[in-house]
């Protein structure tokens, strides 16, 4: 039996609320030096020959044409004390999402000192599909925190890892 699009894509967000998900804020700039930082659900690892991970941004974001022109990133993964930084990014924009957390820049890109872990990227590809594209990024550098302890959304709630199975 086939469904349709609107069926399956709702069914899809409703079965994806149940992925729990490490929160990452992806972060770039432009050519003239603004800043730009935005959640983002869809970071994958690729490969480790080379290092590389892609994220996938929505056409309709605000830092879309930032990406569409080939702009570095950094992938912030954060740790559950950052919850205020998380919640910065999803309910201000612009500048306003750069007033919560120690934010540094290496090679010309904002990262998070705090982050649990800050993955540089160098964009390597991007492939459009759907409504959005996903950005390949070969790895330049990580920092890492001393502590494990990520920062997950799941069930349209921030949580942290429970008890060890």
């Amino acid at each position: 039996m086939t469904q349709s699009a609107e069926m399956v894509a709702d069914q899809l967000k409703q079965a994806l609320r149940g992925f729990a998900q490490t929160v990452v804020i992806v972060s770039t700039v432009d050519s003239a030096g603004e800043r730009y930082a935005m959640a983002a659900t869809a970071v994958v690892p690729v490969s480790m020959d080379p290092p590389s991970m892609l994220v996938c941004i929505n056409r309709n974001a605000s830092a879309y044409g930032v990406f569409a022109s080939g702009a570095d990133f950094c992938l912030n993964i954060l740790g559950a004390n950052a919850l205020d930084i998380a919640q910065g990014c999803a309910m201000s924009s612009g500048p306003d999402r750069f007033k919560t957390g120690d934010w540094r820049m290496l090679d010309n890109i904002p990262y998070l000192a705090e982050a649990q872990a800050a993955i540089h990227c160098s964009q390597s590809k991007r492939v459009s599909h759907g409504s959005h594209d996903i950005i390949f990024g070969d790895v330049l550098s990580v920092q890492l925190a001393e502590t494990v302890d990520p920062l997950l959304y799941l069930e349209g709630t921030y949580r942290r890892v429970g008890d060890q199975l």
